[in-house]
């Protein structure tokens, strides 16, 4: 959402759409204490109904995680990032059941298709498919996160998050 100031245009916000299908849910529900008490930073988590994870908005890949692919970092222009972790422990699974369609530095556009994982595989091996979508501590150009819980995201539209951005 672009804002205009006295001469110039500037981004105060940044919309993030939930980047995977399900219902999304508060950070508090996920069953790893560092995402559940906000350590990792502040967002939201989605109970996914599908196994596909697509771009939140347009930006670039700041990081794949290339050897177990169950996360992935996306940088807005603004210099905001979105942490998705699909899963939780899902490391452990050493990027069995994981494919990336992207790599590290790509450009991506909102909605376009970033990752795609196995649900029954990952609820196989025991472990929760609650994923984290959170904005990491830290980042100079964040204000504040303002999460929106609570209901169905359906493919990628809605929002998710609302990043409010220093100006």
């Amino acid at each position: 959402m672009f804002h205009w100031g006295k001469n110039k245009k500037t981004l105060e916000l940044l919309e993030v759409v939930p980047p995977i299908s399900g219902k999304m849910v508060e950070l508090k529900e996920v069953p790893d204490p560092a995402f559940a008490q906000g350590h990792m930073g502040a967002g939201a988590a989605i109970e996914p109904v599908e196994g596909k994870v697509y771009a939140p908005f347009d930006g670039k890949i700041a990081l794949l995680m290339d050897k177990s692919k169950h996360a992935v970092i996306v940088e807005h222009k603004s210099g905001a990032q979105v942490l998705i972790h699909i899963g939780i422990d899902t490391v452990s699974l050493k990027g069995n059941g994981f494919k990336a369609h992207v790599k590290t530095g790509a450009k991506v556009k909102q909605g376009q298709l970033l990752l795609e994982f196995d649900m029954d595989m990952i609820q196989a091996a025991g472990l929760s498919l609650l994923s984290p979508v959170i904005v990491p501590d830290g980042l100079e150009s964040v204000d504040r996160v303002e999460p929106h819980v609570g209901q169905e995201a359906n493919g990628h539209s809605g929002l998710l998050i609302t990043v409010h951005l220093k100006s």
